[in-house]
């Protein structure tokens, strides 16, 4: 670790150990009422727990080469979840205690500016605890919807199904059935996990015709896909399965020792989609074709606003037929807008935002932080006849789990106009 890094790290402990001595006042206040024996065991374990997260983000910091190393991204996130299991209830309790504290600093002061009237009807420390004491319980808000995410959420799989019209849709393609999924993530999931398999299950079931992958295959690495190919080699479509790369199937994020092996392992990732039925579209079309008819599908590497931008559109575009249906696999939305829009391509299919792996419905409404970076971020967007669909990812990365965004695989069925 670098000192700067260092110097970072330390300033971070820091404030964590004050976020641990302020929340355990909010939570003695709130707890106010209990005897000395229990006031024993709540400071126990609770300081037991304290530092303990704190000795394992130390031996983190101190052994991150050696995680690196590992190139095991379960683990790493793992502890991610963990520190945010406790940390989170702990914010909302020092928000509430410092409402308490707030408060009580204003009755001070009108104490002294008026030293003769009177500051206050009623029993103020009671009233005063209850503001921890509500902060106490709805800590148990975030500590719950995390400790759910990780256990259930990440394998609770949305069917997304999404209905359009197409004017120029050859009959033959009426009722065409594709399913999309993106953002996989493989060395993400733990060893041994079903995961993979209930999401290929749940996909076969569908009985698509065609299969499109959105990119995001691993997180850095070829060899996180090796545990799953044969899995992945189970998925069935009767028109076929066709990927593309995302952002992260570069590696461009990992340390590598030569340009030659970055190289090489992009070689080999690229080798596991063929490996698994896949044909990768690199900035290129095809025709897809049945019952002598046919569509255009296109396919280009990542190209993002704030990513990497090694696609080429007017590559993948040169010499398809434009009174076609054409259909583009793009990873990143930000895409659409910049480049998309005014080709005449009738519908692309994205991924890249994973809806952010948190999110809340409210009256069938759902809100996300992925809405404060990305304009187009999950869902069906339309800008006159040019379509565009997001999915909110089928793995994780980061955060091991999903909280109010459930993993996806959407359902598409085209019908002419």
């Amino acid at each position: 670790m670098t000192s700067r890094g260092m110097i970072g790290f330390l300033i971070f402990i820091g404030i964590l150990v004050l976020i641990d001595i302020y929340a355990f006042r909010g939570i003695s206040t709130a707890l106010d009422g209990l005897g000395p024996g229990g006031k024993r065991w709540v400071r126990l374990v609770y300081w037991a727990i304290s530092i303990g997260m704190l000795a394992i983000l130390v031996w983190a910091a101190v052994s991150v080469q050696e995680l690196r190393n590992t190139r095991n991204h379960s683990f790493m996130f793992s502890l991610a979840a963990l520190l945010m299991l406790f940390l989170l209830p702990k914010v909302v309790i020092v928000v509430f205690h410092g409402l308490e504290d707030l408060l009580e600093l204003f009755r001070w002061i009108f104490g002294k500016l008026a030293p003769g009237a009177p500051v206050d009807g009623g029993e103020p420390v009671t009233r005063l605890r209850f503001l921890s004491q509500i902060g106490l319980a709805l800590a148990a808000i975030p500590f719950w919807g995390v400790l759910y995410g990780i256990t259930h959420g990440r394998r609770n799989f949305k069917l997304a199904r999404v209905h359009l019209e197409a004017k120029h849709l050859p009959a033959a393609f009426d009722g065409l059935r594709i399913v999309q999924i993106s953002d996989m993530h493989l060395g993400s999931f733990p060893s041994g996990t079903d995961i993979v398999q209930k999401g290929i299950d749940l996909i076969n079931a569908e009985r698509p015709d065609l299969i499109f992958f959105t990119g995001d295959l691993v997180n850095d690495y070829a060899d996180e896909a090796e545990p799953w190919l044969d899995v992945l080699k189970g998925m069935k479509a009767r028109l076929g399965k066709y990927s593309i790369l995302g952002n992260h199937d570069y590696s461009d994020y990992a340390h590598w020792d030569s340009l030659e092996a970055k190289r090489a392992n992009l070689d080999r990732l690229k080798r596991h989609h063929a490996t698994t039925g896949f044909r990768l579209m690199l900035d290129e079309h095809t025709r897809i074709e049945k019952d002598g008819e046919s569509i255009t599908l296109l396919g280009v590497q990542n190209w993002g606003k704030r990513f990497q931008q090694y696609g080429d559109l007017k590559k993948a575009m040169a010499g398809s037929d434009p009174s076609s249906y054409r259909i583009l696999l793009s990873h990143d939305p930000t895409h659409w807008e910049e480049q998309v829009i005014g080709t005449g391509i009738d519908l692309t299919l994205s991924g890249h935002t994973h809806g952010a792996q948190f999110g809340i419905t409210i009256a069938g409404q759902t809100y996300s932080p992925a809405q404060w970076v990305y304009k187009h971020w999950a869902g069906h967007y339309a800008k006159d006849d040019q379509h565009l669909y997001v999915n909110r990812g089928f793995g994780f990365i980061g955060f091991p789990g999903r909280v109010g965004m459930p993993p996806e695989i959407t359902v598409i069925e085209l019908r002419r106009a």
